[in-house]
């Protein structure tokens, strides 16, 4: 097999198929109209198996619309790539723990400018995901399966549950056994929900549910694995662990204050109170406001029992 024929065209080419904007029960608003049913073209053609050459059948150099001014070029779709070289470095950054989001702000500042980078934040966060996915090993899944599968034998109370994405493979899994179901069965009135660690090797969501004992020790009430933190993956982390659970819900969620997380927990918990972890208030308020004394006195003031008035008095 070989190419007969390839076609380049404008990226403002065809119109908006009318079936898009005709919908009556659009929950969005439509996005701004880009294409103008521009003609420019560029077509070549090869005319047999035997000639390896290719031949321009048509040109059209005239557009219907303003080109992209010259510092707009590199923002445009056809003039965007995360090259081999800036995964390399990207790569580096990722496994020291730096964000995508601080990833860009670096390459940013080392190029010069936005338009000297050659890629976009949604670019390089696409090719991180990519290449987390493609990093998982045949095998390494079902062996994991197969593990959880051998605890039930052991442990009758012992509770997994999984699903796959569209190519089959693992997408999120949550475990618990009977001593931590039990626990919860005492303990779990407030459930500590955290996903801050990363440490394992393909650098996946790990969410830690946990509580408090009677002895002010740290439970595990169950754990999942998760290939994204979206709000549908936290709401069925959440729902499976109460199916676990047998239906006992807490009576207040710790978390991060995630946006994503933060709606799940209504969604399934919307009777629960959702106060925020005094560890990341503590590091937010260090990040943010820098003065030295200011988050001794935060803190302070955040783990003191008093009422209202006493509170606003100190």
């Amino acid at each position: 097999m070989y190419v007969r024929w390839r076609v380049w065209v404008c990226s403002r080419e065809g119109q908006r198929n009318k079936k898009h904007l005709e919908r009556t029960n659009r929950k969005r608003r439509h996005r701004a109209e880009t294409r103008t049913g521009c003609g420019a073209k560029f077509r070549i053609c090869r005319m047999s198996p035997t000639v390896t050459n290719y031949v321009v059948t048509e040109f059209v150099s005239a557009h219907n619309h303003p080109l992209a001014a010259p510092q707009c070029v590199p923002f445009l779709r056809s003039h965007r790539h995360v090259g081999d070289a800036d995964i390399a470095q990207v790569m580096a950054m990722r496994n020291v723990g730096m964000k995508a989001a601080e990833i860009m702000d670096y390459m940013t500042c080392q190029s010069g400018g936005f338009h000297n980078v050659g890629f976009t934040v949604k670019d390089l966060r696409n090719k991180l995901h990519s290449s987390r996915k493609a990093e998982i090993r045949n095998g390494d899944a079902e062996g994991a399966l197969g593990f959880l599968a051998a605890q039930v034998s052991t442990d009758l109370l012992f509770f997994f549950k999984y699903t796959v994405d569209e190519e089959d493979r693992l997408e999120t899994l949550l475990w618990t056994d009977g001593r931590s179901q039990m626990d919860y069965a005492a303990f779990g009135d407030v459930l500590v929900f955290d996903t801050t660690y990363r440490t394992n090797a393909y650098k996946k969501p790990f969410v830690i549910l946990a509580g408090v004992s009677n002895n002010f020790t740290t439970t595990i009430f169950g754990c999942a694995l998760l290939s994204k933190e979206t709000e549908d993956t936290y709401n069925w982390v959440l729902s499976t662990f109460l199916e676990a659970m047998d239906g006992k819900r807490p009576i207040s969620v710790v978390t991060d204050g995630d946006l994503a997380m933060r709606n799940a927990i209504r969604n399934i918990f919307p009777d629960a109170r959702h106060p925020l972890c005094s560890w990341h208030l503590e590091r937010n308020a260090a990040k943010n406001v820098h003065i030295p004394e200011f988050v001794s006195d935060f803190t302070t003031l955040m783990q003191m029992e008093c009422d209202v008035e006493e509170f606003e008095t100190i």
